[in-house]
């Protein structure tokens, strides 16, 4: 006895299974790319020094390089959760400056147990570009400003690269839809 497969139900998982399928091997394309940006970002410490990138692309290709700026007026100050040189918890202070030609960027120019800002008039800096959200950049300063211990050096390892993990979850939620879909089948069949 042939039993019918119902042509709607089937075809919305199959077209379901067939997204995920693809969301997965998206997401291993995108561990590949990750791996290869996170690899480029690593050897980034060997190269020379940039000067301090202006837009988007300078930004991105300035990353975890040697770098330098003036800063020629303080605008702002912060503190922000930062980790020293010695691994030890507490604040990063952020300097927000406006540059010569009137840009502005952001330094983190060192870390303190206490997150009150320092005295700190600006002047040329050094350091290392690391990301900073929607700043884009910030220099963190090498050798830290305003009297502060050094903060931990920009590492792209603390960069995550889950995407491996989240192809194995669309694989997963594939087969996991099929499964279900044949055991819904099978009760139906039986009742």
């Amino acid at each position: 006895m042939i039993r019918r497969l119902p042509i709607v139900p089937t075809l919305l998982v199959l077209a379901a299974v067939a997204a995920m399928v693809a969301l997965g091997l998206w997401q291993l394309r995108r561990a590949e790319e990750k791996a290869a940006l996170l690899a480029r970002y690593a050897s980034a410490a060997t190269l020379g020094p940039v000067p301090w990138p202006q837009g988007e692309a300078a930004r991105e290709a300035a990353l975890y390089r040697a770098s330098a700026l003036d800063c020629t007026r303080v605008l702002g100050m912060r503190a922000t959760a930062g980790r020293s040189a010695q691994g030890q918890s507490g604040w990063a202070h952020v300097a927000r400056c406006r540059l010569p030609d009137g840009a502005e960027a952001e330094v983190a120019l060192g870390w303190s147990r206490q997150p009150y800002a320092p005295q700190w008039n600006g002047g040329p800096v050094t350091g290392v570009v690391a990301p900073a959200g929607e700043a884009g950049a910030r220099l963190v300063a090498q050798p830290p400003q305003a009297g502060l211990a050094p903060l931990a050096r920009p590492d792209p390892g603390d960069l995550p690269n889950n995407h491996l993990a989240y192809a194995g979850q669309w694989f997963f939620f594939a087969l996991t839809a099929l499964i279900v879909y044949a055991l819904a089948l099978r009760r139906r069949w039986r009742g």
